[in-house]
């Protein structure tokens, strides 16, 4: 049976951090000053791009800003039209090798993101634009509201690849799918629990990609494909061999 597999798109594909530090040092500056809160100043296309709860808000790149500057920049962000469209894919190529692989294996993919709204068309139609673009044709995209692991549940999904560990530890907690997060920073700073919690780790999508193709390789031993995604993941011993 075809694996069927969640992605997330910012942090995993989409260089949306970068996107945002260009922009907050646009506004604010390397060392962006609190500022007070802006208060009647934008319009409801403004007011509606203020970003989800939970979703990940201050960029990285060493911009440190208030609370009230990162509701002035995701304001910022809602007037810019079709912002989602201009994003850099961390590992180019990635997205086209995807689309190669999901070909290949006959993998069910589905891309879940959390985008709030902007000038422009919807988030859902920017983010299928910026896919086709980067080599993946005729993406499914589902913008979330809920919990990842109610909807892995919701969509039978075997595996979900995310870059936030409590996105990572929702799916393992709500579903029966596995969560594998992309962790590109320090491995020092890798959270501790992942392995315990059944969360494999990998550091690029191109080591994500290899990992997804071995799971599904053709002939494989003789386990069931749970037991085989968590071996491959290291999160199970190697069978004994006789």
């Amino acid at each position: 049976m075809a694996l069927r597999i969640g992605f997330d798109l910012d942090g995993v594909f989409a260089d949306m951090d970068g996107a945002l530090a260009k922009h907050a040092t646009d506004l604010f500056g390397s060392k962006p000053a609190e500022q007070p809160p802006d208060r009647g100043t934008e319009g409801p296309a403004e007011e509606a791009a203020a970003p989800a709860e939970g979703e990940p808000e201050a960029p990285s790149g060493g911009v440190d800003l208030s609370s009230s500057q990162l509701q002035r920049l995701w304001r910022h962000v809602g007037r810019l039209e079709n912002f989602w469209e201009t994003l850099e894919e961390i590992e180019p190529g990635s997205l086209a090798r995807l689309a190669t692989l999901a070909a290949e294996h006959r993998w069910e993919l589905i891309f879940l993101t959390k985008r709030p709204h902007t000038v422009g068309y919807t988030a859902q139609v920017q983010s299928q634009r910026w896919l086709a673009a980067r080599g993946f044709p005729m993406p499914s995209v589902y913008v979330v509201q809920r919990s990842r692991g109610k909807i892995a549940a919701a969509l039978g999904l075997d595996i979900v690849v995310d870059d936030r560990p409590e996105n990572c530890l929702d799916v393992v907690v709500d579903s029966k799918a596995r969560a594998i997060l992309v962790w590109r920073a320090d491995r020092e700073l890798m959270p501790a629990a992942a392995k315990r919690l059944g969360i494999g780790v990998v550091t690029s999508m191109g080591q994500c990609l290899d990992l997804l193709a071995e799971i599904d390789a053709p002939d494989p031993p003789p386990e069931r494909m749970v037991d085989r995604v968590m071996r491959i993941l290291g999160l199970k011993d190697e069978p004994a061999r006789v």
